[in-house]
Order: structure tokens, then C-alpha cells, then sequence
């Protein structure tokens, strides 16, 4: 059985432009990606644990209307 592990930033933004994310694009403070007319900033640490994953992953299934899984998550 599949679990949330840590992702690493690259393949945290490998991962949004398969769902349809353009960027990264440079901020003032931090990069961030937009999907049409939205924003989503991405944190500057190479890693980012389960619990901040899972945290950018709810601001992303509000941006692109609908839930990721574990097993979607895994497979992109």
C-alpha cells in the first residue's frame, strides 16, 4: 500500500506543469507558478515534508477544481 512521502522541489514543479501549471516564474521573495489566471507561490527549500506537501496540494486542488489522490499523485 502506497503512502505521502517528502517530494523534492523540482519534482514538486515537474509534477504541477503536467497538470497544467506554466512557470516557475521569479517572484519578489519566492517562485511561483500560475494555472490561467492564478497563482500558486512556491517555498524556496529543496524538500518539503509530508505535512507541507499535502497543505500545497489542497491550495492546488482548489485552483484546478477537483481532487489529487495518492495513486494521481504517484503516477505523474
Amino acid at each position: 500500500m502506497s503512502r505521502w512521502t517528502p517530494c523534492k522541489r523540482r519534482d514538486f514543479i515537474k509534477k504541477l506543469r503536467k497538470l497544467g501549471f506554466d512557470g516557475s516564474f521569479s517572484g519578489t521573495r519566492h517562485q511561483f507558478m500560475v494555472f490561467n489566471e492564478n497563482r500558486l507561490t512556491i517555498p524556496s527549500n529543496d524538500e518539503y515534508s509530508v505535512p507541507q506537501l499535502r497543505m500545497m496540494l489542497r491550495e492546488v486542488e482548489e485552483i484546478i477544481d477537483r481532487p489529487i489522490g495518492l495513486d494521481e499523485w504517484l503516477n505523474l
